[in-house]
């Protein structure tokens, strides 16, 4: 697989349970058809709908900095084709559980087909929510790590609330279409966090139902 191999390389995937899971779970399945042939390179693809799946060094970048868990119980944002949480469901394994949230009723069932091909729906593993990405899914919470893939123009407190002490959530800040940061945010207390950003991204936007 060149592209792994280049991102090993080039030092985006270092955790070997995370090149595990991009080994096991291939991108090629979470493209359209027409973009099968392009599914080995490193650069984001449209998935309708004005969404993309995200670069592949991106992702892998996200989730070195995320650092899930087996067994841990992840909430992934902005979940679109279904391929950051299938690879999420496949590093938390068979004690872990990974719930994806999309917004939009065509991709999420767009997710759910790609993720199907793996069965992670059928064991429980993952379960696809479709709603309003800001609000999370507080009948599910604390979350041992969130993921979030598209851009807020400020950090959600909803999803903050959620997060357990001593979790991790990562996700792009900054304002739409413009250059920005990736945020990892460590909960060490109540109402207590540590962060630190990581510039120079560009990410389709989070976007709040009214």
């Amino acid at each position: 697989m060149p592209l792994i191999d280049n991102l090993i390389k080039s030092g985006h995937l270092k955790t070997p349970a995370i090149i595990e899971a991009f080994q096991a779970i291939r991108r090629r399945d979470f493209v359209l058809p027409a973009d099968f042939e392009a599914a080995e390179i490193d650069a984001p693809l449209p998935i309708g709908y004005g969404q993309t799946i995200s670069q592949p060094a991106t992702v892998a970048f996200m989730l070195e900095k995320l650092r899930p868990q087996s067994g841990e119980k992840i909430l992934d944002v902005g979940c679109g084709s279904g391929w950051t949480t299938a690879l999420l469901a496949q590093i938390v394994g068979d004690q872990g559980r990974v719930c994806g949230v999309e917004r939009i009723r065509e991709l999420a069932n767009f997710a759910e087909n790609n993720i199907n091909k793996y069965n992670f729906i059928k064991k429980g593993a993952v379960h696809i929510f479709c709603t309003d990405g800001y609000k999370g899914l507080p009948e599910f919470a604390p979350f041992d790590k969130i993921l979030i893939s598209a851009a807020a123009e400020e950090i959600p407190d909803e999803l903050l609330k959620q997060l357990k002490v001593g979790g991790r959530m990562v996700l792009p800040v900054g304002r739409r279409y413009e250059s920005q940061s990736i945020v990892v945010i460590d909960k060490i207390a109540e109402n207590k966090f540590k962060t630190k950003e990581f510039p120079e991204f560009v990410f389709v936007p989070l976007v709040r139902d009214n």
